[in-house]
């Protein structure tokens, strides 16, 4: 499963790197050095397609419809794309940079898909290269570094994924986990310390229980009094581990719980529940490496991942795009395809500073909820 490595561990990952480390040799030479606004689309091509190859690292197939992406990719620009570690974090993939920079081998990332937090870590420490895709503006100005140097690409919702072939009760609201009545098993999508989708899942109780967007600790009083009802289990909510009944309520991502759905055909038969309460949407940003060993095939990369056809890519994957305000006002994504989307109305998304705070709360504190 994709995303374990907590922000306050890459963070302090990166920040224990010294800078001059990090910037230990010249990023390669782009084309053009100015951050462009509307590049020349001819020549970026035909530079991506002398290099020839593409690097890409942490993208599971499955996630938010990749394999589609990769392959539409790899086969309309005629560039090979070497899938480096599909299962590995956000943290993996930072680090991945720092040890393979100046490598021109596969596992050197050309590009990163990592959350806001991880992003901005890495920005800080040089390891970025900024660039704006031609549909920069497109791009809501919350879910962007003004520079260019990360932006997100899409986001989801968290859900309650239910195997209904085990649970005939299930929850329809966060606030029903705090029933003294209920007694359903719930599990997340891993350890808040470690993975950035259980950690999400604390920050959005924290809304339901008296927090905000800028006070987390609510949060793990919510997920105390859930496990101290004997109701919150401490595996890891997986398709794997629903499918095997080990946990019938999963906390996971919208995109990873109806893809998952699809793909048991109805055994087990799979519910997704998106609770109306308390949505923080869940971004990931995409970024380029600077020193990345395929500098033009990266940007030409980004320029397809912002295309109207690459994020209807993943609309198919079940992931809201970045750019669905613009896309819906020009009508550029057919109803049908729309209408796979689960329903994000009155979805906040948090900066990256109120990511950062909450993270530091929330690892600090969960060994406490859990005893440990």
């Amino acid at each position: 499963m994709r995303r374990p490595g907590s922000l306050i561990l890459v963070i302090a990952l990166a920040l224990a790197v010294p800078l001059g480390a990090v910037r230990g040799g010249e990023p390669p030479p782009w084309v053009p050095d100015a951050v462009p606004t509307d590049p020349d689309m001819a020549r970026l091509v035909a530079a991506a397609q002398h290099e020839g190859a593409l690097n890409v690292i942490a993208l599971p197939r499955d996630w938010c419809n990749y394999g589609a992406v990769i392959d539409s990719f790899a086969s309309r620009y005629g560039i090979e794309v070497n899938e480096s570690n599909p299962g590995g974090s956000s943290a993996d993939a930072i680090q991945a940079i720092i040890e393979h920079r100046g490598s021109d081998g596969p596992e050197a990332p050309d590009v990163i898909d990592v959350g806001p937090a991880f992003a901005e870590a890495a920005r800080e420490q040089g390891l970025l290269k900024p660039y704006r895709v031609r549909t920069w503006r497109t791009v809501p100005a919350a879910a962007r570094d003004t520079a260019g140097h990360w932006y997100a690409g899409y986001y989801g919702l968290l859900a309650f994924e239910v195997n209904r072939d085990l649970v005939s009760d299930p929850p329809a609201d966060w606030a029903d986990l705090l029933d003294p009545d209920y007694d359903q098993p719930v599990a997340l999508g891993g350890d808040p310390r470690v993975a950035q989708q259980a950690l999400h899942a604390v920050y959005v109780a924290a809304q339901v229980n008296g927090g905000s967007l800028d006070d987390a600790a609510p949060g793990l009083d919510f997920w105390s009094h859930v496990y101290g009802s004997g109701n919150l289990l401490l595996d890891v909510a997986s398709a794997e581990s629903i499918d095997a009944g080990a946990t019938p309520i999963g906390i996971r991502w919208t995109f990873n719980a109806l893809a998952h759905r699809d793909a048991t055909g109805g055994d087990p038969a799979i519910e997704v529940i998106v609770p109306p309460s308390a949505r923080v949407a869940g971004m990931y940003a995409q970024a380029i490496s600077a020193y990345a060993p395929h500098p033009n095939a990266a940007r030409l990369w980004m320029e397809y991942l912002y295309s109207d056809e690459g994020q209807r890519h993943f609309v198919d994957g079940y992931c809201h795009p970045i750019r669905l305000a613009d896309l819906t006002d020009r009508e550029a994504i057919p109803a049908n395809e729309l209408a796979r989307l689960p329903d994000a109305s009155g979805a906040v998304f948090p900066t990256v500073v109120q990511l950062n705070a909450a993270a530091d709360v929330i690892v600090s504190g969960w060994g406490d909820v859990i005893g440990e």
